[in-house]
């Protein structure tokens, strides 16, 4: 006997039924596509000790690298409170205690899985290079206030250095190049690349006690202690790079200071960096405490220094141009002072820190030439100091030394490092780019993530919206097959 109408039908659903059903578990299945989740976000910190302030720097990048570098961005800056760690040598803990303040404000944003894995590295600069030059035992009683310190914060410690020089002004190059996208970029079609070496930009650094002048000359570089080569994103690059200690902002001006006072033994001090009608006293000692300062208080001199302002910019230009060695490099190609060799700058350049800060205060950091940055500091040099005192009373304690400070960036740029009227609009005054500090931290922290391994990101199967509709349809056209086999059962006569 054949099959009944109702026997047919429910052949037909349960034959359909299996169909759809085996077709949503193929595209279940099959049609999955893996994908890469985001890896997590890792965290450094980095301390930046001074000669005059320390600063902790926060960065974080995903664990997953572009060649072997991290994608590093800066996610705090504090100023930690109080002096440079190099000013504790009479309490040492005192140095490392100075530190809590900041590495908490860090340690509340990273979260508290991740702290034990973070990185955190403290580099003293300047102030601690002449803190070792005068007394090593000190130096180091300062390194280890700050070891038991952050040795005991819940971070992975990776200890407290002396920076040298030349890493300093190579860190700060790389630091700036990074914010500018020079050494990496992303671009149109979705990809990170490297942009032509020709983009790339020198840095211009000066603390409290040194100063930096790093680039990519056009040439070789013939003297290999000036040559660094940070190999960053998969590519090796070739920087020059000089540190001047004692050369920085605080240590010229007590140079510049102590050099007057030798030539002036018996009487009140004319400081013609000083304006008109500045009168001051301080102690004569500490003056020659550094070991930037040549010679000894002349004899018979008072233990109290009296000081005038003078207000001659000619006369303080022609006594700043007198700390340098320009003699020394007569005769000698490629040489900047004290005989010290430097290729010839080119391209554009990053002047920050003191650069910035001296020149914002006189509003020269537009792009002005150089004949009108010459002229407006000479003019604000000839002003009274009541004048001065009257115009800018939130800047008192440093408008005695502006003056100064300004003809001293002008003589190291322009008769030291050989900027002319032609190459002076290639430099930038900036004290950030692209919202991030400029300074040799983040250089450190990029270089840094070269040595910590990458993590992988997390593989996960997905499907696409259009696949995932699709297996949807088939399964509640299978659960309605199924329910039309049950229903027609249903209808089925008892015998």
């Amino acid at each position: 006997m054949g099959l009944s109408w109702k026997e047919k039908v429910r052949t037909a659903l349960l034959v359909a039924a299996a169909a759809m059903g085996l077709t949503a578990l193929i595209l279940v299945l099959v049609e999955a596509t893996s994908i890469l989740l985001p890896a997590e976000t890792k965290f450094g910190i980095v301390f930046d000790a001074g000669s005059s302030h320390t600063s902790l720097f926060l960065y974080k990048w995903p664990a997953d690298k572009e060649n072997d570098t991290g994608v590093v961005s800066q996610a705090l800056a504090c100023q930690v409170k109080g002096p440079g760690i190099s000013s504790y040598v009479d309490d040492p803990s005192l140095a490392g205690e100075s530190l809590r303040g900041c590495l908490e404000e860090a340690l509340a944003i990273i979260p508290e899985s991740q702290r034990r894995e973070t990185p955190t590295f403290l580099g003293a600069t300047a102030g601690m290079r002449l803190l070792r030059w005068k007394n090593s035992s000190q130096a180091e009683g300062v390194l280890a206030g700050v070891s038991r310190v952050l040795g005991q914060a819940p971070v992975d410690y990776r200890g407290a250095t002396i920076l040298a020089g030349l890493d300093e002004g190579v860190f700060s190059w790389v630091t700036i190049n990074y914010v500018l996208g020079m050494l990496l970029t992303y671009s149109f079609s979705g990809q990170w690349v490297r942009p032509p070496e020709a983009t790339l930009v020198g840095a211009l650094d000066m603390g409290g006690a040194s100063t930096q002048i790093s680039f990519v000359p056009g040439g070789p570089i013939t003297d290999p202690n000036t040559q660094a080569s940070p190999h960053l994103y998969g590519y090796t690059h070739r920087v020059y790079s000089h540190s001047y200690l004692c050369f920085g902002r605080d240590q010229m001006l007590s140079r510049l200071l102590a050099r007057l006072v030798q030539d002036s033994p018996s009487g009140p001090v004319r400081h013609p960096c000083y304006h008109s009608g500045y009168l001051a006293t301080r102690a004569l000692a500490p003056l020659f405490e550094s070991p930037c300062v040549e010679g000894t208080p002349p004899p018979g001199a008072p233990q109290n220094l009296t000081v005038e302002g003078a207000g001659n910019p000619g006369t303080c230009a022609q006594v700043i141009s007198s700390l340098f060695n320009f003699s020394s490099c007569q005769g000698l190609k490629d040489c900047a002072f004290n005989g010290v060799y430097q290729p010839p700058v080119q391209g554009r350049f990053y002047a920050f820190s003191n650069f910035y800060y001296t020149l914002h205060f006189l509003n020269l950091t537009s792009g002005q030439p150089l004949t009108e940055v010459n002229s407006t500091i000479w003019e604000f040099c000839l002003r009274p100091w009541k004048l001065v005192v009257a115009s800018y009373p939130e800047h008192s304690p440093w408008l005695r030394d502006y003056c100064a400070s300004s003809l001293y960036i002008l003589t190291l740029l322009t008769e030291g490092y050989g900027f002319s009227e032609g190459t002076w609009a290639s430099i930038e005054f900036r004290r950030q780019a692209s919202g991030t500090d400029i300074g040799w931290t983040l250089g450190y922290m990029l270089n840094l993530t070269n040595m910590i391994p990458a993590e992988a990101p997390v593989l996960k199967q997905a499907q696409s919206y259009s696949v995932w509709v699709a297996s949807a349809v088939f399964v509640a056209l299978t659960l309605g097959a199924v329910l039309g086999v049950v229903a027609v059962g249903l209808l089925r006569p008892r015998e």
